[in-house]
């Protein structure tokens, strides 16, 4: 896939992997799974704050996605349907805990992602700007939280973010708008 393609293109190619993977080509699977597992991966350890159980909950996930091929119409993008039955997934899971997502403590995989810099100076910078980010959005309520992370993190319109998490696209501009304002309040006290 060419790097600098439209997201309608991926779009539009999402749907015909997924249409052959539906007539049964498991290659088209596997490209579909190569291209969302990074990104969908990524949006479980943030959610959940925990990498093992993110593992799990990211193997549910692509079992839901299995079972319900056959299911499948094309009315959204892929991509949207994936992060819905993500969202599912984590609903799931947090009924079945009755609580909140407990604190972070992944620092280690945060500083993992850090791009090596060019002095020891921007380095420690911009790994406390991350930091200061990472918990200012820790710190939102649920339902912000995912918000942000999927218009942020994936780039997805609200329209998307609304068919995802079953809200409408004026509760979920009003979600961001407000994670938004606490963030900025966050980091700039």
């Amino acid at each position: 896939m060419d790097a600098g393609a439209p997201p309608e293109a991926e779009q539009d190619n999402d749907a015909t992997l997924m249409a052959a993977w539906v007539r049964g080509d498991d290659a088209a699977f596997d490209r579909l799974y190569a291209r969302h597992r990074g990104p969908l991966f990524r949006f479980m350890v943030q959610q959940l704050r925990n990498r093992a159980l993110a593992e799990e909950c990211f193997q549910d996930v692509w079992q839901r996605v299995i079972g319900a091929r056959a299911r499948w119409t094309p009315d959204a993008a892929f991509s949207t349907w994936l992060y819905r039955i993500a969202h599912n997934r984590l609903n799931d899971h947090w009924r079945a805990q009755k609580h909140r997502p407990p604190a972070p403590d992944d620092a280690d995989l945060r500083a993992a992602r850090i791009p090596d810099p060019v002095t020891p100076e921007r380095q420690l910078s911009e790994f406390e700007q991350r930091r200061e980010l990472q918990r200012a959005i820790d710190a939102l309520p649920e339902e912000q939280r995912e918000v942000v992370l999927l218009r942020l993190g994936r780039e997805l319109s609200l329209e998307e973010i609304g068919e995802i998490t079953g809200a409408g696209r004026e509760t979920v501009k009003s979600r961001l708008r407000y994670a938004m304002a606490k963030l900025r309040e966050s980091l700039n006290p």
